[in-house]
């Protein structure tokens, strides 16, 4: 799970918005972002980490 991603929209940097819970995101839940430049939303399912 990375704190910032780049936003698709404008290329800006979109952050977290939520922390993780005690016991960490789980496969399913919902990653809520906002880019700082822009202010879009992003809503990504965390999947589980295969590595």
């Amino acid at each position: 799970m990375d704190e910032t991603i780049i936003c698709v929209d404008c290329g800006g940097t979109a952050h977290l918005v939520l922390r993780p819970p005690e016991d960490g995101f789980q496969p399913g839940d919902i990653l809520v972002y906002r880019c700082e430049d822009c202010l879009d939303r992003w809503d990504i399912v965390y999947e589980e980490d295969l590595k």
